[in-house]
């Protein structure tokens, strides 16, 4: 399959086609952020964010542009965000008096009240993961519960690295849906 008509038929919601364009691009993006963030869990987390935001927006692609250009693009914007947001995070405040700095640092561990909540939407996210079909929970229950990496999870399915990726990609997309919309 050539990469524009593997675009044409992604753009149809061909799963096919977005297997192919994983396959094709993956280690290119993944490649680039390894570079950027020199760390494999975060470059292998902003990659797949790359290809889940891209093949959402699949349709708005224009053909004028190279498309691995374009996803490395997606794939930029997304680890600059994230800089940002974690530049933000920690959110310091410098004084300084008598030539010693301090540091204003939030303290950001978590009140008895904010444990109760995140067991509670604990339970939530656990129930809505069981809305998806067996192998997506499987999935993300390797990933996220189990801490797996995704060669381990291909060997542990006994599946090519590339379906686990897509899978992986495919049950987190679903479970936002359930997350957005629970009466669905």
């Amino acid at each position: 399959m050539e990469v524009i008509k593997a675009i044409n038929l992604a753009k149809e919601n061909n799963q096919a086609a977005f297997n192919f364009l994983l396959d094709k691009y993956w280690n290119d993006v993944y490649g680039f952020q390894l570079k950027r963030t020199e760390n494999e869990n975060d470059a292998e987390d902003i990659t797949i964010q790359t290809f889940s935001k891209a093949f959402d927006k699949i349709g708005t692609y224009n053909d004028k542009y190279v498309f691995k250009t374009w996803l490395i693009t997606i794939s930029k914007n997304i680890h600059i965000d994230l800089v940002r947001k974690h530049k933000s995070s920690i959110n310091s405040k410098i004084n300084s008096k008598n030539d010693d700095v301090f540091y204003d640092i939030p303290d950001e561990s978590p009140t008895p009240e904010d444990k109760i909540i995140r067991e509670q939407n604990l339970t939530k996210l656990l129930r809505d993961i069981k809305k998806l079909k067996p192998h997506y929970q499987e999935v993300i229950n390797l990933r996220y519960f189990q801490e797996l990496s995704y060669k381990e999870i291909s060997t542990e399915l006994k599946e090519p690295m590339s379906n686990v990726k897509v899978k992986l990609l495919r049950a987190k997309k679903l479970l936002s849906e359930i997350l957005t919309n629970p009466n669905a």
